[in-house]
């Protein structure tokens, strides 16, 4: 559900519909038919919990993502995009999700330089959409610092981009 935008625009889309005319909010499920012979409906928040574990922030699929260079830094970032839109739609990501991704491919040195080196552009987005999380409240209560950690960094990687596009200085 965190690997393509039509999930939250579709699910997300009428789960926020719902809410708005309502002012309530519905039941959520999610049907999973990845394994044809145990076809399943789970609700939508268990769903999101389990993909976000074995996949979002699963350090083997992170790596995998690293093979990929420029385009791995980018499903990276796509994936963030995903999981605010579904948030900002379905209402499903919790803050431990928001902290772990964080931590992972914000905070963590190697996929840190990983993003530095392959595509520092995708590492920024992914800062500012955090910080946007954070400005909408959708990410309730972040560790203390971490608003002020990511601010500095979009900073620094905003001045780091836009000293590459300027190139060396005579």
């Amino acid at each position: 559900i965190f690997d393509s935008d039509d999930y939250m625009q579709y699910h997300g889309g009428m789960i926020a519909t719902v809410r708005a005319l309502t002012g309530k909010n519905p039941q959520q499920f999610f049907g999973d038919s990845s394994d044809p012979t145990r076809a399943r409906v789970r609700k939508l928040e268990d769903e999101a919990r389990r993909v976000f574990r074995t996949r979002v922030v699963n350090p083997k699929w992170i790596d995998s993502m690293k093979r990929h260079g420029y385009k791995g830094a980018f499903e990276l970032s796509a994936t963030v995009d995903y999981m605010f839109g579904y948030d900002a739609t379905a209402q499903v990501i919790e803050d431990w999700m928001y902290e772990n991704v964080t931590q992972a491919y914000v905070l963590d040195p190697e996929t840190q330089e990983f993003f530095q080196q392959s595509n520092p552009w995708a590492l920024r987005d992914i800062v500012e959409r955090l910080l946007e999380a954070i400005e909408r409240g959708m990410w309730e209560n972040p560790p203390p610092d971490m608003k002020e950690k990511l601010q500095k960094m979009f900073l620094d990687l905003e001045a780091d981009l836009e000293a590459r596009q300027e190139g060396p200085q005579s």
